[in-house]
């Protein structure tokens, strides 16, 4: 049965986003995806509406989340690229605001740091190795976190481990303060990603998701 939400999806061609978007379309959600060459993406569905573009574009933002009820992100930062998170998520936010739309979900890394935080040792040393290793990429996501904070959307940030590409469910475990595991398949992030679409549990908050 078709759903009465409609999905903005960015990152539909990524090892997270494959799985998510074949998720949505299972179970009845309208999606606008953002495709920056949409010659080279083969899927067709009567639910899936491509918009070509980057979300850089202020005006390509606009079009993707037109007449959409809620805006998924699972872009990722490819390190050949320009710096991609705070300039996404300013755009995001700016037209969210402009349209009305109040849901956002989106996808980080464990590495992202929260007051509360309280890491094991081994994932603390995982963030500092994160820091000093990608010390722009971490500092851009950082500053779109803090974005997030300051805007009056109802938005949810998943903290994830290493991403497994499996159609295997386990179940997740999910935590405020720590990362409970050290992966997270791609079809239980896509399970849990989606039941937050409607849930208000993790309202304005960036818990750490992994599979059981």
């Amino acid at each position: 049965m078709t759903k009465s939400i409609k999905i903005a999806l960015l990152g539909a061609t990524g090892k997270a986003g494959k799985y998510l978007l074949q998720e949505l379309l299972l179970q009845g959600y309208q999606v606008k995806s953002l495709i920056r060459n949409p010659e080279n993406y083969s899927i067709t569905h009567p639910l899936i509406e491509i918009v070509k573009g980057d979300i850089k574009d202020l005006e390509t933002t606009r079009l993707l989340l037109k007449d959409c009820n809620c805006v998924i992100s699972a872009i990722g930062q490819n390190k050949d690229e320009e710096l991609i998170s705070s300039l996404a998520t300013s755009n995001i936010l700016r037209v969210m605001e402009e349209l009305n739309i109040k849901r956002y979900i989106l996808l980080t890394g464990m590495n992202l740091e929260v007051a509360g935080d309280q890491k094991s040792p081994k994932n603390t040393e995982a963030t500092k190795w994160m820091k000093a290793t990608f010390p722009i990429f971490v500092a851009d996501k950082q500053k779109a976190y803090e974005m997030l904070k300051e805007s009056k959307m109802d938005w949810t940030l998943l903290r994830l481990p290493w991403i497994e590409q499996t159609t295997e469910r386990r179940g997740v475990q999910v935590d405020l303060q720590d990362c409970p595991g050290e992966l997270i398949s791609t079809t239980d992030l896509a399970d849990f990603l989606i039941d937050q679409i409607t849930a208000t549990a993790y309202l304005r908050k960036a818990p750490f998701v992994a599979s059981k």
